[in-house]
């Protein structure tokens, strides 16, 4: 029985379910956008430098900073704005990270198909941190995105004894495309860029 030993013979190969079902192997270079988004892949899964990355699953906190902040976003929102959860955004070749919610032109709503947005119509990226991806929504995906040239981006901990919200904004230095730090908000998120926002972070508590 010599010979080289595939991934079929070993049980706990990367790509393999415990329901026997594997993942694609990705090509050497990577996948690129176009090859991601025809693969059958688990919901929420990121496209980040050609790697595919799955999601854990998310902590109540996750779910509930999330709607507070997409209801927030909408009760001001512009008409030729809109405001979408867990959409994936093309930032190039190899980069189609999903972020929580996004704030996208109106224009770029294609239909109720529609799997993608490109960064150029994205005006406000939210990353809500999660324990399995804190470096990616702290460090790596900031950072894609101000090079993408999207304007604005929040980044929202669970902080104090409450466990409630805290969102750092940023904006976009165009010169240097690196996102600069406009406030960090506790209690109440009231902003005007990208729109007039103002968002009572404690009310978490009440959902």
């Amino acid at each position: 029985m010599g010979g080289t030993m595939t991934a079929e013979a070993l049980p706990e190969s990367p790509h393999r379910q415990s329901d026997g079902s594997k993942w694609p192997v990705p090509p050497a270079d990577g996948y690129t956008v176009d090859e991601f988004f025809t693969l059958d892949l688990p919901p929420h899964t990121e496209l980040i430098d050609g790697s595919l990355v799955f999601v854990s699953p998310q902590r109540d906190f996750h779910t509930l900073a999330m709607y507070l902040l997409e209801q927030g976003l909408r009760q001001h929102v512009p008409n030729d704005l809109r405001v979408r959860r867990e959409m994936a955004v093309v930032l190039g070749r190899r980069n189609a990270p999903e972020p929580d919610v996004v704030v996208v032109k109106a224009e770029a709503i294609q239909g109720r198909r529609q799997t993608r947005y490109q960064a150029a119509d994205v005006l406000l990226a939210v990353e809500v941190v999660s324990p399995d991806s804190e470096d990616r929504d702290r460090d790596t995906k900031p950072h894609k995105y101000a090079a993408a040239g999207i304007q604005h981006f929040w980044l929202v901990e669970m902080a104090g004894e409450n466990d409630r919200p805290m969102v750092i904004t940023y904006e976009l230095d165009p010169v240097n495309k690196t996102y600069v730090s406009t406030g960090v908000h506790h209690d109440r998120l009231k902003l005007s860029a990208p729109y007039d926002i103002d968002i009572d972070l404690t009310a978490i508590d009440e959902l």
